[in-house]
């Protein structure tokens, strides 16, 4: 798509490059002078951990489902590579060119690329969350979690990416594949993780990367990212259970304030976050996999949850993200959509403050 109809004019390929390559030259000054993490001024950390040191969520350890739930659940994902699903989201057609020509004008915009894949600009910085361009997800690719529809945006059309968000380091939202070209696509991209995270990227050959624990933030340009808790829990293999933090992000600036919530069940913290940083001008919230409830209900919102959450954390405006783009759950791929909005009728948020993409749609907010 050519973009936000109030976009700025379109300017000249020369202008464009000169005030691109400026833009650049600022950031990666700003970021030689902050590449550590800064102290823990929002009050919502560290993460704990147990006595083996593995991380635990706010609660505790919470109680995982056993075999007689979840292996039903893996056969039906399995089986699902077979059959056809239909309700999967509508994607438009999204050239890039506006958001090419939009880096570093500071329209502030959000573009659905798909699941928990968000490319945002404000602030005069262009980010993407959890990035995975994949066909499936999973360590074996022909058995994985398949993809009902393609990314939104082409990779190679992306404008340039000043950092990356990652929430944790399930396949779906840490994308090894995805990661590595983005990190060739452009060095001075920065892979933000959390805590216990950077060596896999390190691992495979991304080396911009800087790991955050729960309430540090880092400022970069005119934008500062806050590393912030959420209720979840990360697995690669079969022994680094909780190894690896997981987290929810804010980004904060004098425009605009936008919170990611990455993979999450709803927890007491969103009030806090809501407390600390709010309000936000926009939440992207994941309002899919939930079903089935008896294994889902601790780690991922349903749509009514997310919209409290939303309220918790004193959004103006809320994104429903993480559904419908793979195949990981029981409900109908449309079911969420549908529930969220409803959800959100008789609350202080306006039908046109909640806000449902279409898969490669860009939003002004």
């Amino acid at each position: 798509m050519g973009g936000p109809a109030c976009g700025p004019a379109t300017l000249s390929n020369v202008a464009s490059l000169v005030l691109r390559a400026a833009r650049r030259a600022c950031l990666l000054l700003a970021l030689v002078v902050t590449t550590t993490a800064e102290g823990t001024s929002s009050g919502l950390g560290p993460a704990p951990r147990d006595a083996d040191g593995r991380f635990l969520n706010e609660a505790g350890a919470l109680a995982r489902p056993g075999l007689r739930v979840t292996f039903p659940f893996f056969v039906r994902r399995v089986a699902g590579r077979f059959r056809a699903r239909p309700g999967a989201p509508e994607r438009v057609a999204n050239d890039g060119a506006f958001l090419r020509e939009n880096a570093g004008h500071s329209v502030p915009t959000v573009t659905w690329i798909g699941h928990a894949t968000l490319l945002v600009q404000m602030g005069g910085v262009s980010f993407l969350t959890d990035p995975t361009w994949s066909k499936t997800s999973s360590p074996v690719s022909f058995l994985g979690p398949r993809r009902f529809v393609e990314p939104g945006l082409a990779l190679d059309a992306l404008p340039a990416i000043d950092f990356v968000l990652i929430s944790h380091n399930h396949y779906d939202h840490l994308d090894l594949d995805t990661l590595r070209r983005l990190a060739e696509r452009d060095r001075a991209t920065r892979f933000l993780v959390p805590r216990a995270n950077a060596e896999l990227l390190r691992e495979h050959g991304i080396v911009a990367v800087e790991e955050f624990d729960w309430g540090e933030h880092l400022t970069l340009g005119q934008v500062t990212i806050y590393c912030l808790p959420a209720q979840h829990w990360s697995r690669r293999g079969l022994r680094d259970f909780r190894r690896a933090l997981w987290a929810s992000w804010a980004v904060t600036g004098a425009g605009r304030r936008l919170y990611f919530a990455g993979d999450t069940g709803y927890f007491a913290g969103f009030k806090r976050i809501g407390e600390a940083l709010g309000p936000f001008d926009l939440a992207a919230l994941p309002i899919g996999a939930y079903e089935p409830q008896a294994m889902m209900r601790p780690w991922h919102l349903d749509p009514e949850q997310a919209v409290q959450a939303a309220l918790d954390v004193r959004a103006r405006r809320v994104l429903g993200i993480h559904f419908g783009t793979f195949d990981l759950s029981d409900e109908p791929l449309d079911e969420p959509p549908r529930r969220f909005r409803a959800a959100a009728g008789g609350t202080s948020l306006a039908p046109g403050d909640v806000w449902v993409l279409r898969v490669g749609e860009t939003r002004e907010f």
